[in-house]
């Protein structure tokens, strides 16, 4: 049997983190994962064990890139941020305002808070001639969002929007800049390359080397009563992208479902949510800092089985405390067990990275045991 391979930084009184991490990987729960966290500025714990393939050949280390899937919402709605910091655009200002083709079918009144807070009532596509190719057409894709009808009424009520996400709210982000650059160059020019973070919504071919392969769960997910609204998101033969080349779906840009990182430059950009920068950088005053925590949407969620509560794009601990005990922690969590949080009572950001994926929605317990334990130590 392959001994398991562990790179690990922490601080001493860290040592119990470490005991959990490396329990997750004993007990089989794991393969290959990462954990990080910063406290003001500061790396706290820089963990990584198992391998990123199959075969166990290749060691997981801090250049290990992995797929997040939904956690990269967080990193699509910090981009928004940024561009709201720029005056480029409002959280209150309405989608139809820099979309015009958007308003159709009563979706006139949407606010670009309520789009990141999965109020648009496009949870997925409707059109009953759509496949999982025509996803890689971003115009095709967009126009059909916009002339869409909600599947529940948009602005009342909140369904979770797994990939539509991404390109509601990257159509929006490509209108407001002033180049028309994609929301994925936007994240790499303004916020990843300047401070050397190994981020990406849209994967280069340079990069895929460096990727960890998906271990796929056995089961599927617990949707809880299935309605339109999850029917469209989940269970349609259409309702995600075609995988396959997998190459192809690296590349593609969906900011709701295929960001690719490292933990420790997810736990670097959250620090935007905790202060507004990164390391020494500022990119969000104070003002927006409280913007990205302010609640827009709170209730069941009408696609996944869970009450959330939604800032601007990002997850509020409370009810369900994914992200340690804190109710005004802010969050995100992807599809298999990944997750990145923000603390800004105890300056805290970190993200949980893995290959091996569960069944789970959100609220993995792995990445739950290591970020308690963390808090216990704190």
């Amino acid at each position: 049997m392959n001994e398991i391979p562990y790179q690990i930084f922490a601080e001493e009184k860290f040592l119990s983190v470490i005991d959990i991490f490396k329990s997750n990987f004993e007990s089989k729960q794991e393969h290959g994962a990462q954990f990080c966290a910063y406290k003001n500025g500061e790396l706290i714990l820089d963990l990584h064990g198992g391998w990123a393939d199959k075969k166990k050949s290749r060691v997981i280390n801090p250049s290990t890139l992995f797929s997040v899937f939904s956690s990269g919402k967080a990193v699509a709605s910090l981009v928004i941020a940024h561009l709201v910091e720029q005056n480029y655009l409002s959280y209150d200002q309405l989608v139809s305002s820099i979309w015009p083709e958007f308003a159709e079918h009563g979706k006139n009144n949407l606010t670009i808070a309520q789009l990141l807070s999965h109020q648009s009532g496009l949870s997925g596509i409707s059109c009953p001639n759509w496949t999982n190719e025509d996803w890689y057409s971003w115009k095709k894709t967009c126009n059909t969002l916009a002339n869409q009808k909600p599947i529940f009424l948009p602005g009342k009520l909140n369904g979770y929007h797994p990939i539509t996400f991404g390109f509601l709210i990257g159509e929006i982000a490509r209108r407001a800049d002033k180049d028309m650059r994609s929301l994925g160059k936007i994240l790499r020019e303004d916020i990843c390359d300047p401070n050397n973070l190994d981020i990406w919504i849209g994967l280069p071919k340079n990069k895929h080397n460096d990727c960890s392969e998906i271990i796929k769960p056995n089961k599927l997910a617990n949707l809880g009563e299935i309605n339109a609204a999850t029917e469209f998101a989940f269970l349609k033969n259409w309702s995600t992208p075609n995988p396959k080349p997998l190459d192809r779906w690296r590349e593609a840009e969906f900011a709701g479902n295929n960001c690719h990182a490292n933990a420790k430059s997810l736990a670097q950009i959250m620090q935007m949510a905790v202060n507004g920068n990164i390391n020494t950088k500022n990119y969000l005053s104070e003002e927006k800092v409280l913007s990205l925590r302010k609640s827009h949407s709170s209730g069941p969620d009408l696609v996944l089985p869970f009450i959330l509560d939604f800032g601007a794009g990002l997850m509020k601990n409370a009810p369900n405390y994914f992200y340690g005990p804190y109710p005004e922690t802010v969050g995100h969590s992807g599809w298999g067990g990944s997750c990145v949080f923000a603390d800004h009572i105890n300056g805290i950001s970190g993200a949980y990275v893995m290959n091996k994926q569960n069944n789970t929605l959100i609220g993995d317990l792995r990445p739950k045991r290591i970020i308690d334990e963390m808090y216990n130590c704190l």
